[in-house]
């Protein structure tokens, strides 16, 4: 889908479709004479989302008007508008639409209304099914989706955004035999020298030469080897401050649970579980073409928890990159195995901030929902910019607590800690245990278990992986 700047007045832009926001109780500023007939039959009253077709408006080049409701003007904001232009764009799709113009009204003509816009016009356009043989399915394609008023760099951050976004949902999408270790490995490798970026990869001989027992553990019930994928960005300029972010994601590329086997309800959507690794790389992908001023580091340790003949037992014992040993009481607390190699290897590498994200629990599903990601913390400065930056991009989190007195069920009496503590605050238990291999480096982990993925499709994006996460790790860095 080509995206593209408007300069022509509403009236003269010549497009299958213009679509203007109106909002509740508003219908003298929505599309003008055009559009009050549809305030006036109730066809259309300005609720957030709602969608209404005038078709050949008078006055207009256009052949249809479209009403895409925003809810009460005092509350609209860009994360209101990314969904309301996803949800216009995807109705306009159904139905044959080839251009899409929206003219927003002058307080929105800015930089960021404009890249939020461009962003929910492409995660809107996103659909599912790559892997479908039918011939029609490319008929209802959108060629092009136009803004009207804005800026040419608001327009390209908002396109790189966007389209950064749907790379990680096309890789958390993909099943388990299409996204292994090895073939995500290769798409991180070819993202890289797409972007310019560095890109190295240990393989399970350099991983195990190193120490990495708790990510071969997991690793070692499948035939398919793991991977620990690193890719750099680094600023043309020196930045001023030794400052250095790590952003670390999961990468499980199919997760059976191990051992301790999942039931078989639902088990097809662990080919997300390596959505937080996805959400990494997409942010890379955007980061190298945004250049921030601060260098990154992206860590993705990937692998597939199978319960092969040499899987890891629930009792083994192994000893993790930090020198600490683990007792693994269930084979499917996987996630946090190898998470702690990637964040001691982190270290190493010099990151001074860290950020890991992780489909981790089914436990902050029932904390939050949904709706909000967890967040935890053992910085509260840098969790607070984090939270700001996710806060401006419309990723909605909530932070948790990380009392000490948790830790208490992490206590093993065969090693220094179980991989588990129990049902009760198990999200919170999860979090402290990837808190003991980070030392003193300010540190933020986010379970995005409830909103890595959409059982159902929304009016505004298609079901799968949602890419959660890519937006607010750019800000970060971007802004920093």
């Amino acid at each position: 889908m080509d995206i593209k700047l408007e300069t022509k007045p509403i009236a003269e832009v010549d497009a299958d479709a213009v679509v203007v926001v109106g909002f509740e109780g508003d219908e003298a500023n929505a599309g003008g004479d055009a559009a009050k007939e549809l305030y006036s039959t109730g066809e259309f009253s300005g609720k957030a989302l709602e969608i209404a077709i005038l078709h050949r408006p008078s006055g207009m080049k256009a052949k249809r008007l479209v009403l895409a409701g925003g809810g009460k003007r005092e509350k609209f904001d860009s994360a209101v508008l990314r969904r309301v232009t996803g949800a216009a764009l995807r109705t306009l799709k159904c139905k044959g639409v080839r251009g899409i113009a929206l003219a927003l009204d002058e307080p929105f003509r800015s930089d960021e209304f404009t890249a939020a816009a461009v962003e929910g016009a492409l995660l809107g356009n996103f659909e599912t099914n790559t892997h479908k043989t039918d011939p029609k399915k490319d008929e209802k394609q959108v060629a092009w989706f136009a803004v009207l008023g804005g800026t040419q760099r608001a327009l390209d951050r908002g396109r790189i955004l966007g389209e950064s976004q749907n790379f990680c949902r096309g890789l958390a999408d993909e099943p388990g035999n299409v996204m292994t270790p090895t073939l995500l490995s290769e798409k991180a490798r070819a993202m890289a020298a797409e972007q310019g970026l560095e890109c190295e990869i240990l393989d399970e001989a350099r991983m195990r030469e190193l120490g990495m027992g708790a990510l071969l553990g997991v690793s070692q019930g499948s035939d398919e080897p793991p991977a620990m994928i690193i890719i750099r960005y680094r600023p043309a300029v020196a930045p001023s401050s030794k400052d250095h972010l790590g952003l670390v994601g999961k990468g499980v590329t199919f997760d059976t649970g191990g051992i301790s086997i999942k039931p078989a309800e639902g088990m097809e959507k662990m080919r997300y579980d390596m959505a937080g690794g996805a959400s990494v790389l997409g942010a890379m992908r955007a980061i190298a073409q945004l250049k921030p001023s601060i260098p990154v580091t992206a860590i993705v340790p990937t692998v597939e928890n199978m319960p092969g003949s040499r899987a890891q037992r629930p009792g083994d014992i192994v000893k993790s990159l930090s020198g600490k040993t683990v007792e693994v009481l269930n084979t499917d607390a996987e996630g946090r195995m190898i998470l702690i190699d990637a964040l001691t290897y982190a270290q190493r590498l010099g990151c001074t901030h860290l950020v890991d994200t992780a489909t981790l629990t089914g436990s902050i599903v029932v904390a939050l929902g949904g709706i909000r990601a967890g967040a935890f913390t053992n910085n509260e400065p840098f969790l607070k910019k984090l939270l700001a930056a996710a806060d401006s991009e419309g990723e909605k989190m909530w932070q948790m607590p990380l009392d000490e007195e948790y830790k208490e069920a992490l206590k093993s009496d065969f090693a220094d800690l179980h991989n588990i503590g129990g049902r009760a605050g198990g999200s919170i238990t999860a979090a402290i245990f990837l808190r003991d291999f980070v030392n003193e480096t300010p540190w933020i982990h986010l379970d995005v278990a409830g909103t890595a993925w959409l059982d159902e499709a929304k009016p505004y994006l298609a079901k799968g992986a949602t890419g959660i996460g890519v937006r607010t790790f750019v800000h970060l860095a971007d802004k920093w």
